[in-house]
């Protein structure tokens, strides 16, 4: 069962930002039992800092083939929640998380003191996810892979693998010039850029060879089709930015979790307000105490509907 937390608010006066731990209320907590908070539509819970370990294939119930990512969450933790208040005097909240232990010694005394208030050991990567007011956790909690619901819908967010000075064929799929007539050595080039005297220049973001990959990149909508709670292990189908042991933001989708809940509840069809199969989410986080409580691996059902391989009359 959960307390019941309150983040502390900033003054009007004092517009910058501040970490800062959640409070509890101790008067509620201690004459009366505590509530467990329940999701709504209109909630927007954390993410999780996730590794990438890489891809393998699994079958659904149909026998069909399709690949899947293997995400792992390595000793994630709260380390602040964080409210500030805008120009527009509204309020903007977020939840702090770190990921993967590290060694003292190598780590800056500013971190050590932010660590320490915070209850936990160092961490190699701190990240911010935005959440509503209701959905604070508690500082030094530890999440795990429950925190997602087999059928349910995330973003994964990572930096691409970085690919060099490619030309324009690799870095946006030109065609190039013909392989035979009329064209000696430049068979790869990407052909003519500029116009004529007027403009008299190359308009900015034209196509051309430079640096590719490297970038900032979401995959939107990933189907989380099994959770491991004895390793935290999320697979989701499809594949996700970044190398083998690569840092990933997860987080629930935008698209099809948040605005598409938000947009059935408005519209009065409770039934769609989470995807087929998913009856709620752990709010406001999936906790190592709450995987503990659940079965060591649970999957998905499968999506289709029929098998591929009976042909269709």
């Amino acid at each position: 069962m959960f307390r019941v937390w309150l983040p502390a608010r900033r003054s009007p006066l004092y517009t910058c930002r501040a970490i800062h731990q959640s409070l509890v209320i101790q008067a509620e907590a201690e004459s009366s039992t505590s509530t467990v908070a329940k999701w709504t539509p209109k909630s927007t819970r954390t993410g999780v800092i996730a590794r990438k370990r890489g891809m393998t294939a699994m079958w659904d119930e149909h026998g069909a083939r399709f690949p899947v990512t293997v995400l792992q969450l390595e000793s994630c933790q709260v380390t602040a929640n964080i409210t500030t208040l805008r120009k527009d005097n509204s309020e903007y909240h977020a939840v702090q998380i770190a990921a993967s232990d590290r060694p003292s010694k190598t780590t800056t005394k500013q971190m050590l003191g932010h660590f320490k208030k915070a209850g936990v050991p160092p961490k190699r990567v701190v990240k911010e996810f935005p959440v509503t007011a209701d959905a604070h956790v508690p500082v030094g909690t530890t999440l795990s892979a429950a925190h997602f619901v087999p059928g349910q819908f995330v973003d994964v967010v990572a930096n691409s693998i970085g690919k060099g000075f490619q030309g324009a064929m690799k870095r946006w799929n030109f065609k190039g010039l013909r392989a035979s007539h009329g064209v000696s050595v430049s068979h790869r080039s990407a052909g003519a850029t500029g116009a004529h005297q007027d403009p008299g220049r190359i308009w900015p973001g034209k196509k051309m060879a430079g640096r590719m990959g490297g970038k900032r990149i979401t995959t939107q909508n990933l189907h989380v089709v099994r959770i491991d709670n004895t390793l935290n292990l999320v697979f989701v189908r499809g594949c996700v930015p970044g190398y083998d042991d690569a840092y990933v933001l997860v987080r629930d989708a935008k698209k099809k979790m948040v605005a598409l809940a938000q947009h059935n509840q408005a519209k009065g069809l409770y039934e769609n307000v989470l995807p087929k199969g998913v009856l709620d989410l752990p709010f406001p986080a999936g906790t190592e105490e709450l995987a503990k409580t659940l079965p060591p691996i649970i999957v998905a059902p499968s999506r289709r509907t029929t098998s591929p391989f009976i042909p269709r009359e």
